[in-house]
């Protein structure tokens, strides 16, 4: 064997090594692994981060977590809120940086949960609207229902949910009682909507770990669609193609439940604009249609950049927002976790949740680079069912689509946030209702996870609280 080969032999038996080291399912988020599991677990920054990008990271999060308020005012670096808004502050619906939930009975407002609007693409207009911003707004109301507004402004509506049981039965005789929820919106200030207006309520996510998932190769993504279900096991994720504000182009979508936006930067520039009401250079108008008078007349915060959020303010949102560290798993030794690890591939549960990936390699955000991580998700786009439908499509996704949210964390949702509510909806009030929820693509691993006894389905959701 000549010195090259011998070389390159080695070289490839320390990068495996290298990697073999840096597997460890304990931590989910590789390196950036916090070991914090208490309260404020969501809230802190990747664990190898440097000096300077904690200095960054707290930047960012004095912008996240503060409020926002009327123009004009003496804060000029936080001013130019709504005119119509959901909330003043991002942390107010991503509370300690974790997942939203629907408005309590007797709420005046939604404020962690929002509801997307929209009617079907018709005229030739309207199909051009939709090829290019996934959508087609309301007429009246436009993409999304804002249930505040500054004063002289009226909300635009009021949202809430009433439920009714819907019982499940499983295979051994036991039952459990679901919620089915339906969206009430009323209150309209500003007319009524569209009669074919189609509605999806969201709640908020939790924002751990999403660097990581934005440093996923879109090729790695991409690998592991089968939308002719090639190998026969019922599963068809497709990529969502979005609209890219900064590469004026389609691109890959990652964020969001139906994964319509490319980028960390685009989401929470949207998340500015739609739920803030604040202007960015990426979305510059404010949510105003042609019936809100009052709306479009109220008085902007623009910067001399021409913006209510500067580029540099969005850099250190979008910097906080990257390095959001995920918390450490537990339990990996009990053996009802271990029952639950095994349970879990048996009922090709991973073959949506995909356990791991490699992010790539960015030389500009180290901390990020090459990890070795364990989100759950492979951030496509399946086929979730007739049960859990919204009716409402989104670029590729119909409306029954909905993207895979990662697992990670899940098992510190109520040590974080006091309660357990899952889904797109809230609709699951632990992890067994969100397991019987799931349908199309899911029907058999439900079936199967109905199946099980009463210890095996125990230890199928104390492995995913362990996550």
């Amino acid at each position: 064997m000549n010195n090259n080969n011998s070389m390159w032999l080695i070289g490839l038996a320390l990068t495996l090594a290298s990697s073999a080291l840096s597997a460890n399912p304990n931590k989910p988020g590789g390196d950036t692994t916090t070991s914090r599991i208490d309260e404020n677990a969501f809230s802190l920054p990747a664990a190898n981060l440097d000096f300077d990008g904690r200095l960054n990271f707290s930047t960012g999060n004095s912008f996240f977590r503060n409020p926002w308020v009327v123009a004009p005012a003496t804060t000029v670096a936080r001013d130019g809120l709504g005119p119509l808004f959901n909330t003043n502050g991002c942390q107010n619906c991503h509370l300690k940086d974790g997942r939203g939930h629907p408005a309590l009975q007797g709420d005046d407002n939604a404020v962690s949960m929002l509801v997307r609007i929209s009617i079907p693409a018709q005229s030739e207009q309207q199909k051009a609207i939709q090829a290019k911003q996934g959508v087609v707004p309301e007429p009246n109301y436009g993409g999304q229902i804002q249930d505040q507004a500054i004063p002289g402004v009226a909300p635009e509506a009021r949202v809430r949910f009433s439920y009714k049981d819907k019982p499940f039965r499983f295979a051994d005789g036991s039952q459990v009682m679901l919620r089915e929820p339906s969206l009430i919106v009323d209150q309209l200030a500003y007319g009524p909507m569209h009669p074919d207006t189609l509605f999806s309520a969201r709640i908020a996510q939790p924002m751990i770990g999403l660097g990581l998932l934005e440093s996923i190769s879109a090729q790695d993504i991409l690998a592991n669609q089968d939308p002719q279900d090639s190998n026969g096991d019922g599963i068809r994720g497709i990529a969502n193609q979005v609209w890219d504000q900064q590469q004026q182009a389609f691109s890959l979508g990652r964020f969001g439940w139906k994964a319509g936006q490319p980028s960390l930067m685009q989401q929470n520039a949207a998340a500015f604009n739609g739920d803030i009401g604040i202007t960015s250079l990426l979305f510059s108008q404010d949510h105003c249609t042609h019936k809100q008078t009052a709306c479009r007349e109220a008085t902007s915060g623009v910067d001399p950049d021409g913006s209510e959020v500067s580029n540099k303010l969005l850099g250190f949102v979008e910097f906080y927002t990257r390095h959001l560290a995920v918390p450490k798993r537990r339990n990996l030794d009990e053996p009802q976790v271990q029952q639950g690890d095994k349970l879990f591939s048996e009922l090709n549960c991973d073959g949506c949740h995909r356990r791991h990936f490699v992010t790539a390699k960015r030389p500009n955000l180290p901390a990020l680079s090459e990890q070795k991580i364990y989100p759950y998700t492979d951030l496509l786009l399946h086929d979730m069912g007739p049960g859990l439908a919204d009716g409402r499509p989104e670029y590729l996704a119909s409306g029954q689509h909905w993207r895979t949210p990662p697992l990670w964390g899940l098992g510190l949702t109520e040590v974080v946030n006091g309660h357990t509510q899952y889904l797109h909806d809230g609709r699951a009030r632990n992890v067994t209702e969100a397991i019987l929820w799931h349908g199309g693509e899911a029907e058999a691993a439900k079936q199967a996870f109905a199946q099980l006894n009463e210890a095996q389905r125990n230890a199928l959701v104390a492995f995913v609280n362990s996550l």
